[in-house]
Parts: structure tokens; sequence; C-alpha cells
């Protein structure tokens, strides 16, 4: 069995990406990993570079400005990276930027992707999410954050990644998934609150948008405000260990009372059967679980 890796990446360092990490937590799984870096004003070349293993293969791109609404220019550099994977592989595993597999759901994904290879009528693994929020002690547990995503597909190059690189599509349908039992840790939303507010203000105007901007500058603030969150729970388990490092160089507080619940009448009591049985009531899923 033969496994690919690929992700893409611009802008790394100004934006605090853990793409070293991301990138690092899905090597031993890979024979390769394809990094699509993007046209960067920073370090972004010299940090993927300084990555010590053979089985990375860097290409480079300019991102299409021009694919700004609804954030496509993301799926655009997604199936750039896609395009470059080996044609021998038999699974392509994706991690953005800001995710990153756990070491001990090892095991279980590559028992997946033997169990599966043969098996044509799967088109793809589906992950379990972990959204880290606001700090590396907290995550969050309603339906604002999505709770499962495509993660690996098999090298079909009729599957494209979909809208703004959220999920794929084969054909514009909807890809045939098995469940595995493993997690995405995602730290998109764990930053100091200045590189956090930075970040988001430049990932809006990938979906050609300044709403978030006007309404800074009126509060003139130069840091995010994580408070404003519907709910969080705090996180119990362990951390992957290639986050170890970042962790401890943490130099910022965030504190929440996961009491506190801003939910409507209707947020509260889908939360509430959510939590009862396990159930997410009215979904939306960009796949078909078979």
């Amino acid at each position: 069995m033969k496994v690919s890796g690929f992700t893409f990446i611009r802008n790394a360092v100004k934006y605090d990406y853990p793409i070293v990490e991301a990138i690092n937590s899905i090597l031993p799984l890979c024979d390769e990993v394809i990094v699509n870096i993007g046209n960067s004003d920073d370090e972004t070349v010299q940090l993927i570079q300084s990555i010590s293993s053979p089985k990375i293969k860097i290409y480079h791109s300019i991102w299409d400005e021009s694919l700004k609404q609804g954030g496509h220019v993301l799926a655009a550099e997604t199936d750039k990276a896609f395009t470059h994977v080996a044609e021998d592989a038999d699974w392509c595993i994706y991690i953005q930027g800001d995710e990153i597999i756990h070491e001990k759901y090892y095991a279980s994904i590559r028992e997946a992707m033997e169990k599966y290879k043969d098996d044509k009528n799967v088109e793809g693994l589906l992950f379990k999410y972990l959204h880290f929020y606001g700090s590396y002690d907290y995550v969050g547990d309603s339906r604002t954050w999505y709770d499962h995503e495509i993660r690996i597909i098999r090298n079909d190059k009729n599957i494209h990644s979909y809208r703004d690189a959220q999920g794929f599509r084969k054909n514009n349908q909807k890809l045939k998934v098995k469940l595995i039992d493993a997690y995405i840790y995602h730290y998109g939303w764990v930053k100091h609150p200045e590189q956090q507010l930075s970040k988001h203000l430049n990932f809006e105007k990938l979906y050609d948008s300044n709403k978030l901007a006007e309404k800074i500058s009126k509060k003139q603030t130069n840091a995010f405000d994580y408070s404003k969150i519907d709910s969080l729970e705090k996180f119990k388990g362990t951390h992957p260990l290639v986050m170890k490092k970042r962790i401890e160089k943490t130099n910022w507080h965030f504190d929440f009372d996961i009491s506190k619940k801003s939910f409507n009448t209707k947020q509260r009591v889908l939360y509430w059967i959510e939590k009862k049985t396990g159930k997410r009531l009215f979904d939306y899923r960009n796949y078909r679980i078979i």
C-alpha cells in the first residue's frame, strides 16, 4: 500500500500556522508528502525546507486572486497539491496548515486504509474533529463547529476539493466514505490574540469580505476577542507530541466559564439532544457514510 500526503500553505510564518507540526504529524503515515507553497511574503519556503525528511516534495504556486468569492482559492490550491501526488499511490492524506493527527491514531488509520484499499466503493475516509479555541485547554462543543470531515481520499483525479477546501466531491457528487476511529485536532483558533486577529482579518479577505475589518476599525482594537463564543468545554486528553514545543511557548492566557451557554431556544434544544444521544440532528453533511 502506498500513501501520499498533500497540503498547501502561504505566509505560515507571518500568521503563525503550525504547518511544520501538521506535516510532521502525517509523515509517519506517508511515503511522500506534497507541499504546495503559495506566493508568500515571509519565510514560508525556508520553514518548509527546514523539515528534515526526504519524503517532502515542494512545489510553488501563485494564488489566483480572482477566486476569492466564497474562499474558492483554497480549493484551487488544494487541487494543485493533489495533482502532484504519485500516480501509484493508493490513498492520499490531506492535512490543512492548522490541523494535526495525534500519533495515538496511527494504528487505526493504517488499519482502515488497508481494510478498504481494494474496496473501490469506498472513496474516502471520514475523521472526527476536535476544534481547540482560545487556548490548548478548551474545545468547541456546539454546532458552530463541523464534527466530521474527509481527510483521506482515493488517488482518483475525478475527486476535487469542494467550495473552500473543507471537503471533497467526485464529479460534483458527495463521496462515499467510511467513518474511522480517529480525530483531527484543529488548532486554527489557538494563537496569541494579536496574531489571531491578524490571521482572521487576512483569512476574511479570501472570502472577498471586509465586514470584520470594518467592525475592528470602529472598536479600535488590536487583539481578537475570544470571549465571543457560544459554548466550550475543557479538554481532558493529551495533545499530539509534535505540538509539545509549541504549547510550551504559549505566551497568553485565556480562561472561560464552561457553564456559560449563549444559545437561542432552538440551539439549546439541539445541543441538549446531542449531548444526551450523541446524535447531531439536521446537520449538513458533505459526504455519504456507507
